[in-house]
């Protein structure tokens, strides 16, 4: 019996053995190959020594008359020669372990480092925590309002979209409604001030309040935005998004862009964001949701003027002040920022993509909307074609 328990004790290779192996083994990290690489020199001395030992504790017991006594050696020969052989193996085998643990240590360290979740911050007002719409408190759990307010959002819908994609975010926010990047520039840097791995970003939705279609503002600001972002994080991938036009700036005679075509005040806010891309090489590139908007009007998803009602068989992609996003809106923000910063399809996201499900939307029309994105995502010159993928049902 006690041959037997020493022995049984000495299972080093397989996750079967000793229960830390079946834990280590179940992180799915270290493979079996790994383990009896690891395992076989220890298994081995061990063996040798306990034959060893156990040959010569036999001698202590007692034993029938007339049956051999003293020790005997496992091997045919000397003790002298067994035991300084035994210490070798022992010396050899723990040194092979030494370096193989810190080996997988290493392999170990390089797979948890790849395989981190990247983090990424939106930061912008009430155009990306979706206000006038169920987006702004869509599955707010799921993302983290650093400024506690319970805000989902645009944010939310990304996140949603890129489970579905098998793939995982930290997303965060920082919103402000009726604010410009200036305002988190000068008020929220503390709160900003952190390692991010991405960042997108919009500003007023007029380029400046005070001065609409100036610019100047923005410009300034979205340079000293990634200026702070890039001193927490060199490598921090900036984006800016583009935002629509607004209906209420376009129709009515007050308005700056009045008596322009509804797309003008789009184009006009693209070219603002392209010239501070040009300003600020920290800056990778702009996402153009607001051409996304255009395009859904052009192609008669969407009605393009709201204030003589809504086309029958269309959406309004504006709520009801004609300022801010619907739900086809913001849905259509986030499929476009989804498609830039993941580099795949949004069309793969399917008829039953879960959020525009619990938003209310129909089949034809979600399918619709991530056909937009497709294309203007395509449009943009260089951009490699945007890869597919299979969505995960909701159970997976």
């Amino acid at each position: 019996m006690f041959p037997a328990t020493i022995m049984s004790s000495l299972a080093f290779l397989l996750p079967v053995g000793p229960p830390p192996h079946t834990v280590i083994f179940g992180s799915s990290r270290i493979r079996i190959g790994e383990m009896v690489r690891g395992g076989a020199w220890v298994k081995l001395v061990l063996i040798t020594l306990a034959f060893g030992l156990l040959r010569r504790r036999s001698s202590s017991v007692s034993t029938p008359p007339n049956y051999p006594t003293g020790p005997r050696p496992i091997f045919p020969m000397t003790t002298a020669f067994v035991r300084p052989f035994l210490w070798l193996l022992l010396s050899v085998a723990a040194q092979a372990h030494f370096v193989h643990a810190q080996a997988s240590s290493q392999e170990l360290q390089q797979a948890q480092t790849s395989r981190r979740v990247p983090s990424v911050v939106f930061i912008g007002n009430s155009f990306t925590y979706g206000a006038g719409s169920p987006v702004r408190f869509f599955r707010p759990g799921a993302v983290t309002d650093l400024n506690g307010e319970g805000v989902g959002g645009v944010p939310a819908l990304f996140k949603c979209f890129v489970a579905q994609a098998g793939r995982d975010f930290e997303v965060s926010l920082e919103t402000a409604g009726g604010k410009g990047l200036d305002y988190h520039v000068e008020k929220k840097s503390a709160v900003l001030a952190r390692a991010w791995d991405y960042a997108v970003a919009l500003s007023f939705s007029t380029l400046n309040k005070d001065q609409p279609g100036n610019p100047e503002l923005l410009v300034r600001s979205a340079r000293q935005l990634a200026e702070l972002l890039r001193s927490k994080n060199p490598n921090v991938d900036i984006r800016l998004i583009a935002t629509w036009s607004r209906a209420d700036q376009t129709y009515p005679k007050a308005g700056h862009w009045h008596g322009k075509p509804i797309e003008q005040m789009a184009l006009d806010v693209r070219a603002a964001y392209d010239l501070a891309v040009q300003t600020s090489p920290a800056i990778r590139g702009v996402i153009p949701v607001g051409q996304a908007w255009n395009r859904a009007m052009q192609s008669g998803i969407a009605d393009p003027n709201p204030y003589d009602g809504i086309e029958f068989g269309k959406v309004s992609l504006w709520t009801h002040d004609h300022y801010h996003g619907s739900t086809f809106g913001y849905y259509l923000e986030a499929l476009m920022i989804f498609g830039d910063l993941t580099g795949l399809d949004p069309r793969s996201l399917g008829k039953d993509e879960r959020a525009a499900f619990e938003l209310g939307m129909s089949a034809a029309q979600t399918v619709a909307l991530q056909q937009v994105a497709h294309d203007e995502l395509m449009v943009t010159k260089g951009r490699p074609p945007l890869a597919k993928f299979t969505r995960l049902s909701v159970d997976q």
